[in-house]
């Protein structure tokens, strides 16, 4: 039998990064509860996302995600939401019951990441606890057998009231005065958990940090709101990136954002923004092992380009971005694309990369980015943004470095990684930062 993982080697203190945590607030998130087994079928179906939640470092190990969570201070959090699910008497009270605690999970968070919330004993950058937390709520919500009748599609809602009230989607108001700059940015999930269940997304801990960030450029006040993305096809044919960016790309809407950047993890040791995005998706397995090679398909809910357009090109402040010296990777602007000509997708044998922009009769293959949700994220945005008439506005996608593992897979954290995400998560929200300075500094009137 493989011995339990110690509990020092997952610990990092404020002392160790160099990060201060503010004592603040309850210790952990809502008050503890035992966890209720009454209302629950856990011979039902669950996503393959949701079946990692017993997923050990090495066979016989305890399970990660459990520690992770534990470690972050949510586990009362998650015990909470599932004893209340099984007292929950409508349908009605169901969707109050998970608007609400969706939003406090984002909510505290988002508190413990900026260090205004002390709970748990794992460092503030932490992603993790969050995406366990949620996933260990979807997965209850899923398996619930209430008191009264709910039907596939009445789950299905309250599933998506959850998602968007944990994800920061129903959470992205902003002001609406005239001397307001407002940039709205998106991050990811972790991803590519069979290989590696301890993996953070240094995109998601960025958005963590950036969320609510208010800060003056002259006489303008930014207001920064982000929202974290699931790595699942199927996520992103429901219409999570339009209706988290949609809202606040309409011509009329008081709270129109200055500038939308969508984030994600992308190659270690560089930071690149992305000047194309592409049509295609690759198909590569998400976090559901799900993925099929097609064009990225249009959604019904919001407006649409017509025909898609196969690349589309990045309208950021790439150049202040850059000369902004944020350290420690370089930053740069990525040119390249892949794409088919003469009408040849899919054929693998016609692909052909470079840096020299869509030919006229380009079929996207990828972006510069590739052709995963990265890709899409940047793509999905901007297409609406300029189905929206938008085309003005600043849009784009920056790829953040790649994190690297402890050696050692019992443990979940170490000094060498904590201060390797930690200088990636602030060199994004430095960059962040700029592109919206540049935008307010450009602003007259």
């Amino acid at each position: 039998m493989t011995p339990p993982i110690r509990k020092a080697g997952w610990l990092l203190t404020a002392a160790v990064t160099g990060v201060a945590l503010v004592t603040a607030a309850t210790p952990t998130l809502g008050h503890s509860a035992a966890p209720a087994t009454g209302c629950y079928d856990r011979a039902v179906p669950i996503t393959y996302e949701e079946t990692r939640i017993e997923t050990p470092a090495l066979p016989g190990g305890d399970r990660v995600p459990y520690k992770l969570v534990e470690l972050g201070g949510f586990t009362g959090f998650v015990e909470r939401l599932n004893a209340d699910l099984c007292s929950t008497r409508s349908a009605q009270a169901a969707d109050r019951l998970l608007r609400e605690r969706g939003a406090e999970l984002w909510r505290t968070a988002v508190e413990r990441a900026q260090g205004k919330r002390w709970m748990g004993s794992i460092e503030r950058y932490d992603d993790r606890p969050l995406y366990w937390a949620r996933l260990m709520g979807t997965r209850d919500l899923r398996q619930w057998r209430p008191a009264f009748g709910l039907s596939d599609q009445a789950r299905a809602s309250l599933l998506k009231t959850f998602e968007y009230a944990s994800r920061g989607i129903s959470s992205t108001s902003f002001p609406r005065d005239k001397k307001s700059i407002r940039v709205l940015v998106s991050g990811f999930d972790p991803y590519q958990l069979n290989g590696e269940i301890r993996r953070s997304n240094p995109s998601g801990a960025s958005s963590l940090q950036l969320d609510g960030q208010v800060y003056q450029v002259g006489d303008r006040t930014v207001h920064i709101q982000s929202v974290m993305l699931p790595v699942t096809w199927s996520g992103f044919n429901a219409g999570y990136v339009e209706d988290a960016f949609g809202p606040h790309l309409t011509p009329k809407s008081p709270e129109r954002a200055d500038l939308i950047m969508t984030i994600s993890q992308g190659l270690r040791g560089t930071m690149n923004i992305e000047q194309w995005a592409g049509a295609w998706r690759g198909g590569s397995p998400d976090n559901n092992n799900e993925g099929t090679p097609e064009v990225v398909p249009q959604v019904t809910t919001w407006p649409q380009p017509t025909p898609n357009p196969e690349f589309i090109q990045t309208t950021l402040p790439y150049q202040q971005m850059i000369a902004a010296g944020t350290t420690p990777w370089p930053v740069k602007l990525n040119p390249g694309i892949c794409e088919w000509t003469g009408n040849t997708r899919p054929d693998p044998a016609k692909v052909s990369c470079h840096d020299n922009g869509p030919s006229p009769d380009a079929q996207a293959q990828s972006g510069g980015g590739g052709n995963y949700l990265s890709n899409e994220s940047m793509y999905r945005s901007n297409r609406l943004r300029l189905a929206l008439g938008a085309t003005s506005l600043p849009g784009g996608h920056l790829h953040i470095s790649a994190l690297v593992y402890p050696k050692d897979p019992l443990v979940l954290i170490d000094q060498a990684f904590a201060s390797d995400r930690a200088q990636t998560i602030e060199q994004t929200v430095a960059l962040v930062k700029a592109a919206g300075a540049a935008i307010a500094g450009g602003r007259k009137g």
